[in-house]
């Protein structure tokens, strides 16, 4: 199998928790706080998922797609506004890029990780 997959996992664990637990301290939540602390707090816990798939990848395989759907839905949405027009700003489209970029490096490990361990 090879150390792909626990290093994509792992690595976007940690790279999204950098980037998202200084969200909390931004006066960004003041207006519609419980929609941007929603999503904040659940992209930090699927940071959580990402680290136990990323500790044993045949194990938690199935979970992968989910993973993947996790990037595409910020990902995809924050870059189409963002081409047309609408108020995204560059930095988001920037995060917005990078989840797409690690969407596909876990479809990539998900390829890559065989069905069983034997």
């Amino acid at each position: 199998m090879g150390k792909f997959p626990s290093r994509m996992f792992r690595w976007a664990a940690i790279y999204g928790a950098a980037v998202l637990l200084p969200l909390y301290f931004t006066p960004l939540w003041l207006e519609h706080g419980e929609t941007f602390l929603g999503f904040v707090g659940l992209a930090l816990v699927f940071q959580g998922v990402f680290w136990v798939i990323g500790g044993d990848p045949v194990k938690y395989r199935a979970l992968m797609p989910l993973a993947v759907a996790e990037k595409l839905v910020f990902g995809i949405p924050a870059l189409s506004l963002f081409a047309q027009g609408y108020p995204v700003q560059p930095p988001v489209a920037v995060f917005a890029a990078i989840d797409l970029l690690l969407g596909l490096g876990f479809f990539l490990a998900w390829r890559k990780t065989p069905l069983t361990s034997a």
